[in-house]
């Protein structure tokens, strides 16, 4: 097929050397534009640097609304547009130029958890399984016919393993979709399964110790690679990078710092496994809290 691809982060790049690698020809790719990144430095989108690798023509416009970008859109006569966390809307203008329409690889196991975030929020509420569904796009937000699906369990995954997974499924699925276009049987979703997956504010990978081990444990595991869980212990920020649930209780307050870098929560313990302070690498919490000078009653905010 003559096809759009749009999208902009590392998830969506295993989806574009994968429609590459399957013979389709990709007459543009839609990317946001160049951010500020280290040092305030423009940097582009994983996605253009990919395209521009392989050669292919990249736009990066920062909005789609309008007649032209409606016509240069619809110019490009694509068979269908391929998208994978583009992150700008659709108009219609733009859902309607391609011929087979547009087709979206979606992280989550729809109807649960449309929007920004459904792998993160899938963690978050602790979910036994997430997946990807390649859905056909409608002026809706995830709302549109669904295609295909796999699943895959959780378990102990952090949100940064699971995004890799997801890509590469992601990937595979919509190869095998455009394979066969012609004979999928398009199913609409339950609209009272659905949910939201609401974008990650930064306000909330701070620990809030009188929540439960569990849930903690959960937030570490959504939060990377950025913005990353964090406490503040001794005036210094600290960034939580593994922990698990306690098989102990920890007597004392929420945030009383045990031994062993075991912490009191608002229900059970949380053994902290590896945290980097600011400015500083990684490293075991034990030889953190031995390091830190923080004794058994120190109190973590």
């Amino acid at each position: 097929m003559r096809l759009a691809f749009m999208g902009t982060p590392e998830f969506a790049v295993p989806a574009l050397d994968a429609l590459v690698d399957a013979g389709h020809e990709v007459a543009a790719v839609y990317t946001q534009p160049p951010r500020p990144g280290n040092r305030g430095r423009l940097t582009a989108s994983p996605v253009q640097q990919r395209a521009e690798a392989l050669g292919l023509p990249v736009r990066s416009p920062e909005r789609l609304r309008g007649p032209d970008e409606a016509a240069a859109f619809a110019a490009l006569e694509a068979d269908a547009a391929v998208v994978a966390a583009y992150g700008l809307i659709l108009p219609p203008s733009i859902l309607e130029a391609p011929r087979r329409g547009c087709f979206n690889i979606h992280a989550s196991l729809l109807p649960r958890w449309r929007g920004a975030a459904p792998i993160q929020r899938a963690i978050l509420a602790g979910d036994s399984e997430t997946g990807v569904t390649i859905m056909r796009m409608e002026p809706g937000l995830d709302t549109g016919p669904m295609l295909l699906k796999a699943a895959t369990p959780i378990a102990r995954k952090t949100a940064g393993m699971l995004t890799a997974e997801l890509a590469a499924t992601g990937a595979r699925l919509m190869v095998d979709a455009l394979a066969c276009l012609d004979r999928l049987v398009p199913e609409a979703q339950d609209e009272a399964l659905a949910t939201y997956a609401a974008k990650i504010d930064k306000a909330e990978a701070r620990i809030d110790w009188t929540s439960t081990a569990c849930d903690i444990e959960r937030l570490v595991r959504a939060m990377p690679p950025a913005p990353g869980a964090w406490f503040m212990a001794g005036g210094q920020r600290v960034k939580l990078i593994a922990a698990d649930v306690a098989d102990t209780e920890t007597a004392g307050q929420p945030g009383r710092l045990g031994k062993a870098g075991v912490v009191a929560c608002g229900s059970g313990a949380l053994r902290l496994v590896t945290v980097q302070p600011a400015g500083r690498p990684t490293m075991a919490a034990e030889a953190w809290q031995r390091g830190a000078r923080l004794g058994p009653d120190a109190l973590l905010g």
